[in-house]
């Protein structure tokens, strides 16, 4: 019986972590949201993935969110509530929803809060906050963490109401902490690569499983952050080298035959004129800056075709 029970923990833990996907008949991929919940909405919507109560009606679809759906925007919660809810209900339909880690989600969890949206703060803010905040000033003040006779007043600018909730809610056990760990950088589905940032010289044969894992045991433990890929500007949350097309040929096709793909598709460099291509179409960029108040449009790859969409019609990409 405990034989039993270890296997079965086991191969959950299996398939919590898997990375690769074949025979996918549709995929729609979507770049980075920013707390732009009104926005990713309406493009669930338009994809025909959700109804209008947000329900998933995208049948065996595989949804591609690439990373980066916190910071900047006022509506991150809201967001990470969707597509968490959109993941139980699109898994028992028959179809996915892959929310990959991009470098903000990494960002929250290790605590750098630079472009956490005032509204970000609200959306955590309890009847509790004050006090919340007064024992953590205190804490703070006993250990040591903040210099004696420091200015309350601007410490308070840097944790608004709602500060410590947040904080609290990015720990290893909390509610959008624990999601975050869990989650991929890289997945591959049919012959497409899917991934926030770009993968650096320096990555360029590393295996998709290697990069999940080291990023994941990173957010887990702080003191493998450093020079790490979670952090580093090459690493796969970060590096931009493909998405600006400044990498070599040799290099692209280092990657392409590395993970078996023929294109690879990703988010984190704003295109504010709808999806882009570099490499005549072997990277497409689908970080369309909504956040900047770029031209919403995602990206459809189905019967060997792949389609940019917008609200007011398609267009092919190579």
């Amino acid at each position: 019986m405990r034989r039993t029970f270890f296997l079965l923990l086991l191969c959950l833990g299996l398939a919590a972590a898997q990375d690769t996907f074949d025979k996918v008949d549709k995929i729609v991929a979507i770049g980075d949201v920013h707390g732009k919940y009104t926005e990713l909405v309406a493009q669930l919507q338009l994809a025909g993935l959700i109804d209008a109560k947000n329900q998933w009606i995208g049948g065996k679809t595989n949804l591609v969110q690439t990373g980066d759906i916190l910071d900047r925007g006022p509506e991150s919660r809201k967001v990470m509530d969707l597509l968490m809810s959109l993941e139980e209900q699109a898994k028992k339909a028959g179809g996915r929803v892959h929310s990959l880690m991009g470098n903000h989600e990494a960002m929250n969890v290790y605590g750098d809060l630079r472009y956490v949206d005032a509204g970000e703060w609200s959306a955590f803010a309890t009847k509790d906050s004050t006090k919340l905040l007064d024992a953590f000033w205190n804490q703070s003040i006993e250990r040591g963490t903040i210099p004696k006779g420091y200015p309350r007043m601007i410490w308070n600018q840097d944790h608004p109401p709602g500060w410590v909730e947040h904080r609290m809610a990015f720990q290893a056990e909390g509610k959008y902490g624990k999601w975050i760990r869990e989650k991929n950088a890289i997945v591959r589905i049919n012959d497409n690569l899917f991934l926030h940032g770009g993968i650096s010289p320096k990555y360029a044969s590393v295996s998709i499983k290697q990069i999940n894992e080291e990023i994941r045991a990173a957010l887990r433990d702080f003191t493998k952050l450093e020079a790490g890929m979670a952090l580093v500007e090459d690493g796969p949350l970060w590096y931009r080298g493909l998405a600006e097309g400044a990498d070599t040929h040799a290099h692209l096709n280092t990657v392409l035959a590395t993970h078996k793909v023929s294109r690879i598709i990703l988010g984190h460099t704003p295109q504010l004129k709808g999806v882009g291509t570099q490499y005549a179409g072997k990277v497409i960029l689908i970080d369309t800056g909504v956040a900047y108040g770029g031209f919403p449009e995602y990206l459809v790859i189905q019967n060997g075709k792949i389609q940019a969409v917008n609200s007011t019609g398609s267009r092919s990409i190579p």
